[in-house]
Formats: structure tokens, sequence, C-alpha cells
């Protein structure tokens, strides 16, 4: 059993920034793509971020490309979303999830993310 467990949301100010964390259990972390997905209220769950279990490759949607780092930490089983110059628009419940073999099959509880303008 896998389990995802998100931290380091909150309330900021537009222009701030947040790094999010997803701690890892229950699998061989380091094998794994892992990915971020936010949902904001009245929408549906978006993509957000992406990489693979080396770290090697990131991909990231259009709405936070320039703005948002997504990196790992295999020694600790833990994935980060670095989050630059925040935008109300980026107000959203924010997921980590894990991608095996052809889908994205745990999820986290999520981090609630509040920016203000």
């Amino acid at each position: 059993q896998v389990q995802l467990t998100e931290s380091g949301g909150g309330l900021v100010q537009a222009g701030h920034s947040l790094r999010l964390s997803c701690a890892a259990s229950g699998r061989t972390f380091s094998i794994f793509r892992m990915g971020w997905f936010r949902q904001a209220p009245g929408k549906e769950r978006e993509f957000v971020a992406a990489i693979t279990g080396s770290g090697g490759r990131t991909d990231y949607a259009d709405s936070v490309k320039g703005r948002c780092t997504i990196s790992r930490d295999n020694a600790k089983n833990t994935v980060y979303l670095q989050l630059n110059n925040l935008k109300p628009e980026d107000t959203a419940v924010y997921y980590c999830a894990t991608y095996y073999p052809t889908s994205w099959d745990y999820w986290g509880q999520g981090t609630q993310v509040t920016v203000s303008s």
C-alpha cells in the first residue's frame, strides 16, 4: 500500500512563493514517476508538473511553466513543488500522485494553497 502525504500549503500574497512537499512510503520510490496536480473550486483536477524516477526529466503545464520547479530527493522519498510568483488563479488544493504502470494510481490527501491579491 502506497501512502502519499503532502505538506507546505498555506495562505500567501500574490507574488510570493511556496514549496510543497510530498512524502511517500510503501513503494520503491526511486523507480516511479511522480506528479503534482491541482483542483480549484468548481473546476476539474488538472496536471501541474511531473518528474521521472531519476529526476532526469520534468514536464510542466503551460500555466505554471517558468514559475514552478518540481524536484525529488529519492533518499528521503520526497518530491517537491516550488511555486514562485504566485497568482490568485493558483489557488487550489494541490495533490501529489505516483504513476504506475500506465496511469496515476495513488494520490495524497492534498494541501490547500490560497493566494490573495
